[in-house]
């Protein structure tokens, strides 16, 4: 239960920087950058929920929790390229968004696996 603790924690706090990043976005950045830290919070929150559903499954076992690293992990990785393309100019991480975008698509994939495989009967 552990793993699943931690994940839940990285969720939270991934939750929480997509919130801060989509505020920003509305509030604080010009209407070149908007776009892109908008999209990058929205992934990222989503991922961050999918990590948060996938730490509280107690039958998803470990691909559940494996698809859970993945989801925030992706999300966190293509919420911070955008965000280093729109806010440093480092257009170079546009080379690293789709890292981000592979990981979550694996995380929704594994998460599929794991929904289909049996689980140990309930005593």
């Amino acid at each position: 239960m552990r793993g699943n603790r931690v994940l839940a924690a990285f969720a939270a706090l991934n939750g929480a920087v997509a919130v801060g990043l989509g505020a920003f976005a509305a509030h604080g950045a010009g209407p070149a950058v908007k776009t892109l830290l908008t999209t990058g919070a929205h992934y990222q929150l989503a991922h961050a929920l999918l990590a948060l559903v996938c730490a509280l499954w107690a039958t998803g076992g470990r691909l559940g929790t494996a698809a859970g690293w993945l989801a925030a992990t992706g999300g966190l990785v293509f919420a911070l390229a955008l965000s280093s393309i729109g806010l440093l100019g480092l257009a170079f991480m546009g080379a690293v968004a789709p890292i981000g975008g592979v990981l979550m698509i694996a995380a929704w994939l594994l998460l599929a696996v794991a929904a289909f495989r049996p689980t140990a009967p309930s005593v």
